[in-house]
């Protein structure tokens, strides 16, 4: 494959767009860190409600990104429809990153930034297939 195929054309080819989901995710991950550890230790906001306010963001921006560069053919015509589809795989994925940073770091007592590695990689499985399952073709 060539740059433009990779980087620049539409392209409907799992691989490709796991290939650019995974450079958006990874954007996105290092604002979500970033916000998390932000929010966290300079503003003092307890872990939970940093995590959740920085996943938001960071779903919103790989959202963008997901409807305008990584899947270019979408199941659903009605923006709605697709919007509120989209809200509730996200939703899911943040009471998924609640939970298992909550879990890793109350009960297996893990540094929450470190229970924050296992939630994204989660999120970041979740998030692929659900989009590629259920919004887009």
């Amino acid at each position: 494959m060539h740059f433009k195929e990779i980087f620049i054309h539409k392209t409907d080819n799992t691989a490709v767009q796991l290939l650019r989901y995974a450079l958006v995710g990874g954007t996105a991950t290092l604002i979500d860190f970033t916000l998390l550890y932000a929010l966290t230790e300079y503003l003092k906001i307890h872990y939970l409600l940093s995590a959740t306010i920085a996943v938001t963001i960071a779903l919103t921006y790989n959202y963008l990104l997901c409807i305008s560069w990584v899947f270019d053919k979408r199941k659903l015509k009605n923006k709605i429809a697709e919007s509120l589809i989209f809200l509730i795989i996200a939703m899911t994925g943040v009471i998924l990153n609640g939970a298992t940073i909550y879990i890793l770091t109350e009960y297996a007592k893990f540094y929450y930034l470190i229970s924050k590695i296992f939630s994204t990689a989660i999120i970041f499985l979740w998030n692929f297939f659900a989009r590629k399952t259920i919004l887009f073709k």
